[in-house]
Formats: structure tokens, C-alpha cells, sequence
């Protein structure tokens, strides 16, 4: 009897995951700058929404540590003849 083989959502569907990723962490950003607005407005306290502080600091690390992350690696998904182009202009 043999095994039945399901499509692997993710590694069959590169583009949708991606969407879904890019999603996330555009929600992601806008709950951190909701959050920010809020305080600075003085609608609540930090100390007075204590789990919620830390979910968005945890937030905001995650944020900060993918932006790091492809700030080092953009060179990878660069198409070679725009940077050949840019590269000829003197930029």
C-alpha cells in the first residue's frame, strides 16, 4: 500500500506564503504604532496594560531583528541588470 502525497502548502506555493508573511508584519507594525499613538496621547499607561506592553516590545524586537536581517541579505533578491544599470549611472 502505498503513501498518499498531500502538496506541501508553503514549498508549492512560494509567492502565497510570502503574501501571508508580508502581512503579518505589516499588521505587526501597525499594532506597534497604534500602541505608540496611544501613549503618547496618554490614553493609558505602559505599566497599566503590562501584558500588552510586552507583547508589542516582543513585537517590536521580532520587527527590528528582520529588519536587520534584510538589510544584510538584500543583495540576494536584486536583479543583476538593475544593479549593472544602477552601477553604469554612478550610483
Amino acid at each position: 500500500m502505498t503513501a498518499m502525497r498531500m502538496p506541501h502548502v508553503l514549498r508549492d506555493h512560494p509567492d502565497a506564503a510570502r503574501s501571508v508573511s508580508d502581512a503579518f508584519w505589516v499588521l505587526a507594525l501597525g499594532v506597534i504604532a497604534a500602541y505608540a499613538f496611544f501613549v503618547a496621547l496618554g490614553a493609558f499607561s505602559p505599566s497599566d496594560v503590562l501584558g500588552v506592553t510586552i507583547a508589542v516590545l516582543v513585537l517590536t524586537g521580532l520587527w527590528a531583528l528582520r529588519a536587520w536581517s534584510r538589510s544584510h541579505h538584500h543583495d540576494e533578491h536584486r536583479d543583476p541588470r538593475l544593479v549593472h544599470a544602477r552601477e553604469r549611472r554612478g550610483f
